[in-house]
């Protein structure tokens, strides 16, 4: 009885630790590092794609962005254009709260976001509306950013519902200019 409630308590155990996720302030230390606004300000281009939860690229993406930074606000106008000739656009703006914590909004997210940067590495969740086959369903967006050695900046993004994964954005950035 005892043998069969140790491993009862092991296995429940083993079971929570996968829930826990990453930390941003374990990248505290890293380099190179990271300031949204710093590198967002002035043109920056991305190449994206969207899968869904089997790992099928769905689309492919490119976003031209023009950044401006004054007085600790941070804005960030985003212009998509799919590969299937769509395009859309996306105005984030961010204030500053310290050196590692921003609030943003966008054009087409609900209510604030709470955002955290350390070391190489942003952070970021929040809602946003899809339209998927002519529905609009909410997903809750896990945003990661990090920047590389080489001034690229890669961003993975997970799009749950329920808690489950069922799709998965990956950018990368690149500036082209101040």
């Amino acid at each position: 009885m005892i043998h069969s409630l140790r491993i009862s308590f092991f296995t429940l155990l083993f079971l929570l630790a996968g829930c826990v996720g990453v930390d941003i302030e374990d990248y505290a230390d890293s380099e190179p590092r990271l300031d949204i606004a710093e590198y967002f300000t002035g043109t920056t281009r991305a190449w994206g794609m969207v899968q869904d939860y089997s790992g099928e690229v769905q689309r492919r993406f490119t976003v031209e962005i023009q950044g401006t930074y004054e007085a600790d606000t941070l804005t960030l106008d985003e212009s998509f254009m799919f590969s299937d000739g769509e395009t859309d656009r996306r105005v984030w703006t961010f204030e500053r709260i310290d050196a590692h914590h921003w609030v943003g909004t966008a054009s087409d997210v609900e209510g604030h976001v709470d955002a955290r940067q350390y070391g190489h590495a942003f952070h970021m969740r929040y809602p946003l509306e899809i339209a998927i086959d002519g529905r609009m369903i909410t997903f809750t967006m896990d945003d990661w950013m990090y920047l590389q050695p080489d001034g690229r900046l890669i961003n993975r993004t997970a799009m749950r519902k329920f808690g489950l994964t069922l799709g998965e954005i990956t950018l990368v950035f690149e500036k082209t200019g101040q």
